[in-house]
């Protein structure tokens, strides 16, 4: 299961953690990933995924998981993300 997040495609980053009398050492900084159930109002169902803090409050302040995805660009989402963006329009569509 790779360390990224399924709304916002952010993922491990690589850096130095640098000392007082600047010695660096490689480190790896790990997004802050939650395993969540989110719910869909347009599916009626819950949608299980794995996302940042960061995502989760963004999805919060957009109004929901089917507000989030009809706003993101689909180059940040995950297949899985990506299927549930295509039932949302497509319910939205047939006037669902």
């Amino acid at each position: 299961m790779p360390r990224r997040c399924e709304l916002t495609g952010k993922a491990v980053q690589t850096g130095n953690l640098v000392s007082h009398s600047n010695h660096k050492t490689r480190t790896r900084f790990l997004p802050n990933l939650c395993n969540v159930a989110l719910i869909s109002d347009v599916l009626q169902r819950k949608v299980r995924m794995r996302v940042s803090a960061s995502a989760l409050r963004t999805v919060e302040h957009r109004g929901g998981l089917d507000a989030f995805l009809s706003k993101a660009s689909d180059a940040g989402l995950s297949r899985g993300a990506l299927a549930i963006k295509r039932e949302v329009a497509k319910k939205l569509a047939a006037g669902g």
